[in-house]
This record gives structure tokens, C-alpha cells and sequence, in this order.
């Protein structure tokens, strides 16, 4: 069994982990963290824990914690997850830090964008940016991660496809993107108060988010260039959720065989990236508290452009999911683990399962209903049923 510790378990971010974790056969939560709560009952902050979690909240003693549990997550603000961590820390446990600390491997750009002195700067060369779907191999090997902030993991997932492979301009790229109230923490602010955000719309860190050179880094590795980008996020009047519409210039034409081609090899083989079918738009309700990411594009031939769109949960494929899938990772467990098992153990009493041959893609809805029936009918003994057919004679 694999024990975890979260420092920032009474965020919203650390709160999914720990709803993730729960349902984690192979982990236990040995640490609720929380220098807001210290020796609360983690219920008592959260009540939808009631009867499944007594422990209390502790501190954020990240060394202390090194010596109890096998994996830190660190949800927490910038700067406090590198103002903590240090070598024996690391040759004791694994972290993955849901802060921006490790994101970014030029120092000085970290300190522009984030305007605070980075405390760590002696890890960022060995930090493994934790996006599975693209550094897979890195992170089974890493021993510090950074998770990828929420707007970089659905932009650069939209567009990583057609970047990486030169179909479109990276000089180009305009991103608009919207995201829920979750996405600014729970901390109280008064530009995210009912009354505030209720029935409004509004743009905020125009030209200036700080998710933006996480994404250039990510699109830049991409395609071998510097990349420079227009970012523009939204606060839209919901929990959760991240809706991202990219565009681009198209570098050569396509058709859209050939685009969807490209996302489907890319993507084929990803549990959590869906790529939708033709003229179908990614949809935040359909990936809420979900783990996936669903894609998909448009080719404007009038003004030979792409336009690019994802919908994605900001606290857990955003954060917390990410951070899960990442662990599982880390610890050569199932990358699914933990994440889509959640609808199983919910109807666990009535779920039904199904053997397959390793080697078979899963079957489908008919198949499914078809066994499950014969095999009803089987245990009642037919009722009602001819044991052997007549073929229409008497």
C-alpha cells in the first residue's frame, strides 16, 4: 500500500485528490495538510467527508512528512512547495507539486511572470513536466513533477497534434479560453463572489496571465521553435470546467481526413484524451469530474485557418486527476487507477463484470447487453423459451 501525503488538502484542487485518492485501492492518505485547519477534523472543513475521513488537519512540515509517506502532493500556492523541498526530502519520497515552482526551466522567466524569487532554482533542471499524454516515459522515472497548471494541459492538448507535426503556424496561435470559479482557489475574493460573478462574463489577465509562457514552453517544445502566443482567459459563472478555442493559420491544405488522421494517431491509444467525432463541439458538462479531455477542430477553408477546441475539468485533469495519473506512474501502477474506477465503486453492489482476452478492444453496448441477457436467462433456466428451435414445423 502506497501512503500519500497532501499538503493543501483543504483547497479545492487538494480536496479532489483526496476524493480521487479514497477511491484508490493501492493508496491511503496518510496526511491531510493544511496550515489553515491545523488539528481540525478534515470533515469538519469538507462534511461531504463525514464518516469516511477522521483524521485531522496538520501542518505542512514537508520534512516530517518525507519520513511517513512514499509520494507528497503539494497543493498549494506558488512558491511554498520550493521554499520547502531539498534533497532529503526527495531521497525519501516522491513529489508532485501542483504549483507553477517547477513548471517553467528558465528561472528568470518564472520570476518575471510569477514575481517572486524562486527558492529551488537547483531542481527545475530534474523536474519532469507531468503531462502523460506527451512525457509518459520521464515521469516512471521522475522523482519530482510538476503538474501542469489547468489551461496549459487543455491548450497544449488541443494543439499539440497539429503543431508537432507543422500543419499549422505557430506565429499564428490565438487562445480563448474559459474557465469556472474553482480555478482561482478558495480563498475568499470579492471579483469571485456570487453577486460578482453570478449572470456575468468577463476577460481578466489580459496579455498578462501567467499561464502563458507555460504554454509557450510546452508548444515551443513542440515544434523546436520559440513560440509567442495571444492568451486570453475567462471567468464564466459555473464551479468547474475549461473550455479552450485555439486558432491558427493552416501551413499547407488539409482536408479533414487528413487533420482528424493526425489527432487520431496521436491520440488513439489515450485513455483520458477523446477526440470527438466530425462538427461535434467539446462540451465542459460532458467531462466534469471526469478525468478526460475531449478535442476536436474545424478547418475554415475561407480564411485558411483551424480552429481548435477542448473541454476539460479544471480540478481534476486540471490538477487533481493529472496528479493521480501522474502518480500512478511514478509507481509502474495502472494509469487508470484511482481515476475512472470512481463510477464502478459507486454501484459496486450491482456491477457486473465482464472477462475479456487482454489482447480485445472492449466490447460494445449491443455485444454487452446481448451476453448479459443470455446469461440472465441462462441462470433462470430459459423461462419461456423453446430448448431447441422447431424451424417451422410442428
Amino acid at each position: 500500500m502506497i501512503k500519500a501525503g497532501i499538503i493543501g488538502a483543504t483547497g479545492y484542487a487538494g480536496n479532489e485528490i483526496v476524493r480521487l485518492l479514497l477511491g484508490h485501492k493501492d493508496v491511503e492518505v496518510a496526511w491531510y495538510g493544511s496550515r489553515s485547519y491545523i488539528d481540525q477534523k478534515y470533515a469538519d472543513v469538507y462534511q461531504n467527508f463525514f464518516k469516511l475521513v477522521d483524521a485531522k488537519c496538520m501542518d505542512d512540515n514537508m520534512e516530517a512528512l518525507a519520513d511517513e509517506v512514499d509520494v507528497i502532493f503539494t497543493a498549494t500556492p506558488q512558491g511554498l512547495c520550493a521554499s520547502l523541498i531539498n534533497e532529503g526530502i526527495l531521497s525519501k519520497a516522491k513529489v508532485i507539486d501542483l504549483s507553477a515552482d517547477f513548471r517553467i526551466k528558465d528561472v528568470k522567466k518564472y520570476e518575471k511572470w510569477y514575481g517572486i524569487e524562486h527558492k529551488a532554482p537547483q531542481f527545475i533542471d530534474e523536474a519532469v513536466y507531468g503531462l502523460c499524454e506527451i512525457n509518459r516515459e520521464e515521469i516512471k522515472k521522475a522523482r519530482l513533477i510538476a503538474n501542469p497548471g489547468c489551461y496549459p494541459t487543455c491548450s497544449t492538448l488541443s494543439i499539440y497534434p497539429l503543431i508537432k507535426e507543422g500543419l499549422i503556424d505557430p506565429s499564428t496561435i490565438i487562445i480563448d479560453a474559459k474557465s469556472g470559479t474553482s480555478g482561482a482557489g478558495r480563498g475568499a475574493k470579492v471579483a469571485n463572489l456570487f453577486c460578482e460573478v453570478n449572470e456575468n462574463i468577463k476577460a481578466y489577465g489580459v496579455a498578462t496571465h501567467r499561464h502563458t509562457p507555460e504554454i509557450e514552453d510546452q508548444l515551443g517544445y513542440a515544434c523546436g521553435k520559440e513560440v509567442l502566443i495571444n492568451f486570453t482567459p475567462h471567468l464564466i459563472p459555473m464551479n468547474r470546467g475549461i473550455l479552450v478555442t485555439a486558432y491558427a493559420s493552416l501551413t499547407k491544405d488539409v482536408s479533414y481526413e487528413e487533420v482528424k488522421a493526425v489527432y487520431d494517431r496521436y491520440y488513439e491509444n489515450e485513455t483520458f484524451v477523446r477526440v470527438l467525432d466530425k462538427d461535434v463541439c467539446p462540451q465542459t458538462k460532458c467531462v466534469e469530474g471526469s478525468n478526460y479531455v475531449d478535442v476536436n477542430f474545424k478547418i475554415d477553408p475561407r480564411t485558411h485557418r483551424v480552429i481548435m477546441m477542448g473541454a476539460m475539468d479544471n480540478l481534476v485533469k486540471g490538477a487533481a486527476g493529472q496528479a493521480v495519473q501522474n502518480m500512478n506512474l511514478m509507481f509502474n501502477l495502472k494509469e487508470t487507477a484511482g481515476l475512472p474506477e470512481w463510477l464502478r465503486e459507486k454501484y459496486r453492489d450491482s456491477c457486473i463484470r465482464i472477462p475479456m482476452i487482454s489482447e480485445a478492444r472492449s466490447l460494445n453496448l449491443s455485444n454487452s447487453v446481448a451476453i448479459l441477457t443470455y446469461e440472465a436467462l441462462r441462470q433462470q433456466g430459459f423461462p419461456g423459451l423453446l430448448g431447441v428451435g422447431s424451424m417451422g414445423q410442428d
